[in-house]
C-alpha cells in the first residue's frame, strides 16, 4: 500500500489506551490525503438484532478498533463499511460508525423498498453512499416491479449507487434491470462466476459487456468465495486480468471482505492487502484502483 505521513507513527502507550482503540481514537481526526481505500469490510458484535431471514450469524465480534488497527498498520487512510446481511434493514450499528467517522468513512446499507425520500436523506447526511442488493441464496425479485422503479428512482436522485451480490449466472437479469432503471451499479467479488468455468462463466461474459455502459463498477474482492479449492489468489489473478482488459482501473476498486466471514480460517487482512499486487502487478494502476476509482464512486472529495 501507499507509503504517506498521513498515517504516522501512534504512540499507544501515551495514550493509556490499548494500540486498537489508540489507533480508532485517532482515526478519528481529519485525513490529510487518501492513500488508499477498503471499499468492503464489515463489523458487528453479538448481540445486535438479527434479521429473520439470514444464512448465517457470526458467533464472535468484528470490532471497530480491530478493523481501523488493520487499516492503520496497511497505511489505509479511508474505508467503506458495507451493512452485513445477518442484521437485515437495521443499519444503526453502521451508521453509529460513519457518524464517528465522517471523513473517512463511507457506508452501503440495506434498506426495504419502501423506505421514503425523507429516511433516504438522513442517510445521506450520515455517509450512506449507497445500498446492496444481497441477493445470494434467496429468490431473485422482479427488479422492474413498480416499487423497486420507484426506490432506484430515489436512489438516483441521491447520486448513490446500487450493490449486487450474486452469483454471475443471475446478473444479466439482475444488472441488465439496474442500468434499464439508470441506476449506477457496483458488482461484488469478482461477479462471482462458477468457479468450475471462471472465465467461461456466461454471466462474467454479460458483465465483461457492461463496461461500454459506463456505469457498472467490480470490487476485487474476496476471490476466495467463488474459488474452486481453499486459494483464491490464482483464481482471482485470472478475473483481474479480465477485467482490467475491459473496465480499466478507472471502474475497478479493492475491499478487503474483512472480516472474512465464513472463510476466516482461510485468510486475513494482511493476505487480502498482498493479493491486489499480485492480481495488478502495474504500479499506476494500483494506485487508480485504491483512489482514483474509489474516491469518485464512493465520493470522498
Amino acid at each position: 500500500m501507499t507509503q504517506s505521513p498521513v498515517l504516522p507513527a501512534f504512540d499507544a502507550a501515551r495514550s493509556g489506551d490499548t494500540p486498537a482503540t489508540a489507533v480508532a481514537r485517532w482515526y478519528r481526526t481529519d485525513p490529510v490525503c487518501i492513500t488508499a481505500v477498503d471499499t468492503h469490510a464489515h463489523v458487528f458484535v453479538r448481540g445486535l438484532p438479527l434479521a429473520p431471514q439470514r444464512r448465517h450469524a457470526p458467533d464472535y465480534d468484528a470490532t471497530l478498533a480491530d478493523y481501523v488497527a488493520h487499516l492503520y498498520a496497511n497505511r489505509i487512510s479511508h474505508a467503506v463499511l458495507v451493512q452485513p446481511s445477518f442484521l437485515g434493514t437495521d443499519n444503526s450499528f453502521l451508521l453509529d460508525v460513519l457518524r464517528r467517522y465522517p471523513r473517512r468513512f463511507r457506508g452501503v446499507i440495506v434498506v426495504d423498498p419502501a423506505i421514503d425520500h425523507e429516511q433516504l436523506a438522513m442517510l445521506a447526511r450520515a455517509g450512506v453512499v449507497g445500498i446492496r442488493l444481497n441477493l445470494l441464496g434467496l429468490p431473485l425479485p422482479d427488479l422492474r416491479d413498480a416499487r423497486w422503479r420507484a426506490l432506484f428512482e430515489r436512489i438516483n436522485a441521491f447520486g448513490w449507487h446500487v450493490e449486487v451480490h450474486r452469483e454471475a449466472a443471475d446478473l444479466p437479469q439482475i444488472v441488465g434491470a439496474l442500468l434499464d432503471a439508470d441506476c449506477t451499479v457496483v458488482v461484488d467479488h469478482f461477479g462471482r462466476p462458477d468457479p468450475l468455468v471462471a472465465a467461461d462463466d456466461p454471466g462474467l461474459r454479460f458483465l465483461l459487456g457492461t463496461a461500454s455502459s459506463g456505469r457498472v463498477w467490480v470490487k476485487l474482492s474476496a476471490a476466495y468465495r467463488s474459488a474452486v479449492d481453499t486459494d483464491g489468489m490464482q483464481h482471482g489473478q485470472r478475473l483481474a486480468a479480465l477485467l482490467l482488459e475491459h473496465f480499466t482501473p478507472t471502474r475497478l476498486v479493492w475491499g478487503s471482505d474483512w472480516p472474512h466471514t465464513q472463510h476466516q480460517h482461510l485468510v486475513d487482512y494482511d493476505t487480502t492487502c498482498a493479493a491486489l499486487a499480485q492480481w495488478v502487478p502495474e504500479r499506476e494502476a494500483r494506485e487508480t484502483i485504491l483512489v482514483g476509482s474509489p474516491r469518485r464512486l464512493f465520493r470522498f472529495d
